[in-house]
């Protein structure tokens, strides 16, 4: 794969916690700082998407209305941020933080020509707090900021180091995918991301990269372009 001018990269919460298991352990988040810096000092312009798994996972209770455990979750999604960008800025990166919806003074409101501005300026980009609305999932928010911004790929980093035909945690004959097509994904609803955003891939031509985080510099090298997971194809 080439390396790309523009990237949306995709981190788990959980990733975020480390051997803690949940909250932030701050020599993980350090270590994907370490890896992130040469690239933006290389050029690469980086957006930045992590999902809220560390505090927050769905709906976790029936006495919860599903919109507000949604809403749980986005604000999960923007603590992470906050506490990543300044963990990026302690290892002497710019950032910017953009949320869907005012959070004070503690984020930008989302806007194209601002997120654009900070690329330009070498900014590492931070898109929190999801679409803003319930029912949509931190894939599909990723997805939709990768077309906004007309990113060259979208990069996830995952627990799992690729995309297989079935759960290699479960089976251990199962097939590691090095490229798949998008449309395969969907007919066979490969665990890369949920079906909105896949579909949403498939629409506006967006590829993505999937690859296991635990693997050592395995985000320093897939922003080089060196993959060693799995590349999700688009016409």
């Amino acid at each position: 794969m080439e390396k790309a001018r523009r990237v949306l990269l995709k981190l788990s919460g959980e990733a975020l916690a480390g051997p803690l298991g949940h909250g932030f352990d701050e020599a993980t988040v350090k270590a994907v700082a370490k890896q992130v810096k040469p690239s933006v000092a290389g050029g690469i312009q980086i957006g930045i998407v992590i999902g809220g798994g560390n505090f927050w996972r769905g709906r976790q209770s029936n006495a919860i209305d599903r919109p507000k455990a949604d809403q749980i979750g986005m604000l999960a999604t923007v603590m992470n941020c906050i506490y990543v960008s300044e963990i990026f800025r302690s290892e002497g990166m710019k950032t910017e933080i953009f949320t869907p919806f005012a959070c004070g003074t503690m984020t930008k409101l989302f806007s194209k020509d601002e997120a654009n501005r900070c690329f330009e300026e070498g900014q590492v980009v931070f898109f929190a707090g999801g679409t803003g609305h319930p029912y949509f999932s931190t894939d599909t928010g990723i997805v939709l900021r990768a077309i906004e911004m007309e990113a060259d790929i979208i990069l996830l980093a995952k627990a799992v180091d690729g995309v297989y035909d079935s759960d290699p945690r479960s089976n251990p004959e199962a097939k590691k995918y090095d490229t798949v097509s998008i449309e395969e994904v969907i007919a066979k609803k490969l665990a890369v991301v949920d079906l909105t955003a896949s579909i949403m891939c498939m629409e506006n031509h967006m590829p993505m990269a999937v690859f296991g985080l635990g693997e050592k510099d395995s985000i320093a090298n897939a922003l080089k372009g060196d993959i060693t997971g799995t590349i999700v194809t688009v016409e």
